[in-house]
């Protein structure tokens, strides 16, 4: 007989009325002889009667914990909360709702149990089992987030936006979980993958809901899920990939560079003004996307080294795209050409100044 193990199963609950009571019920019906649950139900300030279904469950049932936000603040802080009160063997994650079926989490945890993993990911989109057909948008959003967040971390993952994940309680305890809302997929999953731990797929099923079947994630948490992806792995991707990601914040600031400069020129100023306000405005822009994105580095202008360095490094910049802006303008290049060559240039200048003199440290997790 296998060893009997606790699972913590972490339901975050905002609105979930009409099926919480019976997604609980259902979680606890997944108890053998071998295996027990502890359900803690985070009531993320929920304004119908969720919190009130939540505590008669607990008044029920002695395995149920209820926990509440004042204030709403979305699944990952949810989970937060969740992660880090309990005390099981193995946590999971379990949506209020009924789109997942609990019996399927006694097979994500077979391989932990084995010890041959340390986190297990559900995936709909592997196997044969039942599927609900929904939005196309949808799949075609999460085969895409997927696909890069695969490429950022080395995996080989099918589903990286599914709910059901299982962790060992010591993995996911260690981990510092920043995002509030639904980026906690994408942040988990680049995390897991910079830990190197051992990483195991399994199918299940997935009984999708509605918009009118109170389905709450929207196209903003797809953005966001697209910048976590940016935001939890190139800081600490090989220098080649990091210049790719740089390659995009330094094009979308070569454009801004360009418009300004444009704008300017139309607006009367003379080339020698309208170059270097240009230069300053896509300089910003570039040091704050680099922060959010790539080097997650917050200034502390604390150390006059630290002002100097950057500094001098947009000073060298700047001075290269203005000289070499005028002097291929009073070659007979047309302006827009000039500053779009000078910008081409800047963009290898200033990502090497930024990684290896501004922002040269490893960073910690």
């Amino acid at each position: 007989m296998s060893k009997s193990v606790t699972l913590s199963i972490v339901v975050p609950c905002f609105n979930e009325e009409d099926t919480l009571a019976i997604c609980v019920k259902r979680v606890l019906e997944i108890q053998d002889e071998t295996l027990r649950v502890e359900v803690i139900i985070v009531d993320d300030c929920s304004c119908d009667h969720s919190l009130a279904i939540a505590e008669g469950l607990a008044a029920q049932y002695p395995e149920v914990r209820v926990l509440r936000h004042p204030r709403n603040q979305g699944k990952g802080a949810a989970l937060r909360t969740g992660f880090h009160l309990a005390t099981g063997d193995f946590v999971a994650v379990q949506d209020a709702d009924l789109e997942y079926d609990p019996m399927e989490l006694k097979e994500l945890l077979e391989p932990l149990r084995a010890g041959k993993a340390d986190v297990v990911f559900g995936s709909r989109f592997l196997g044969g089992r039942p599927h609900r057909v929904l939005y196309f948008w949808h799949s075609l959003g999460n085969a895409f987030l997927t696909f890069l967040s695969n490429m950022f971390t080395d995996l080989n993952l099918t589903d990286m936006e599914v709910c059901y994940k299982v962790f060992r309680r010591d993995v996911i305890q260690s981990i510092h979980i920043q995002e509030n809302r639904f980026g906690f997929e994408p942040e988990i999953v680049a995390k897991v993958a910079q830990l190197h731990l051992r990483v195991y797929e399994i199918g299940i099923s997935y009984a999708g809901r509605t918009y009118e079947q109170g389905k709450k994630i929207g196209w903003r948490d797809g953005v966001r899920a697209l910048y976590c992806i940016f935001r939890y792995n190139a800081y600490q991707l090989p220098v080649p990939m990091q210049f790719l990601v740089y390659t995009l914040i330094g094009g979308v600031c070569a454009i801004l560079n360009l418009a300004v400069f444009l704008v300017l020129l139309a607006s009367g100023l003379s080339l020698t003004v309208s170059t270097p306000i240009a230069f300053i405005v896509a300089a910003a822009a570039n040091y704050f996307l680099c922060i959010a994105i790539l080097f997650r580095h917050k200034a502390r202008w604390t150390a006059v080294s630290e002002v100097v360095v950057y500094v001098l490094v947009v000073a060298g910049a700047g001075i290269i795209d203005f000289g070499l802006t005028k002097i291929l303008w009073l070659s007979g290049f047309q302006s827009w050409l000039s500053k779009s060559i000078a910008s081409l240039l800047g963009l290898v200048i200033n990502f090497a100044g930024r990684h290896f003199l501004v922002f040269p440290e490893k960073l910690p997790r």
